[in-house]
């Protein structure tokens, strides 16, 4: 994830910010999303049947979940507790640390690294701000958001770890994907990606892919 938004597709996508008035200066992290629930441990793509996630209201994500095999269900994040606790869902996906930190260890059994969703955050600012400013002040303000991102990840990457042992500690059962498994979550999913190419743009798509098999050479 560092290596393709540090690179030059990441930073292709800031610079579509700009017609939108911002300028993205870094990436952050909010960081990998995974899978709680009430029911049964989650390790294979069989282990989704049925099960009712909360997820945003975000049409891909619906279709993702859909095609794993779950029942996704889109809710404001204000309504999910309440949700778990009664079982309107039975499960729902965050990082770590919101998971921990909104208690949903009350609520839920079981806890699964899906990771299928990285997260980031843009840094950015009104690109008439930063046109106002002079080349060694946008030079200082790219350079600071760029450090301060490494750090934030860092921090990030640190509390997540902590808060995984946390939801142990809580009682929660944790589950490893392994290698294979999360090979066919991704194969499930690939149909998916290719219907939304179309209005997420096919060439930054295949950029993004493209970049993701460097990295990971």
């Amino acid at each position: 994830a560092d290596t393709v938004l540090d690179g030059e597709v990441g930073q292709e996508l800031l610079q579509k910010l700009e017609s939108q008035n911002l300028v993205g200066l870094s990436y952050w992290e909010n960081g990998f999303r995974d899978l709680t629930n009430s029911e049964r441990a989650v390790a294979t793509m069989e282990d989704f049947d049925g099960l009712k996630i909360r997820t945003m209201e975000n049409d891909l994500h619906l279709d993702a979940f859909k095609a794993l095999g779950a029942n996704p269900t889109p809710m404001a994040f204000t309504e999910l507790f309440t949700a778990l606790q009664q079982g309107t869902v039975d499960g729902q996906e965050n990082p770590y640390a919101t998971i921990y930190l909104q208690k949903f260890y009350e609520v839920q059994n079981h806890v699964s690294n899906t990771h299928h969703i990285y997260s980031p955050f843009v840094f950015l600012m009104s690109k008439s701000f930063y046109d106002g400013l002079t080349e060694d002040q946008q030079k200082i303000m790219k350079e600071a958001a760029v450090e301060a991102g490494k750090y934030e990840r860092k921090l990030n990457r640190e509390a997540n770890d902590k808060y995984l042992q946390s939801l142990q500690d809580e009682g929660m059962e944790y589950t490893e994907i392994t290698p294979e498994a999360r090979e066919e979550m991704v194969k499930a999913v690939a149909p998916v990606i290719d219907e939304y190419k179309g209005q997420i743009g096919e060439e930054t798509v295949d950029k993004v892919y493209k970049a993701i098999e460097e990295a990971q050479k």
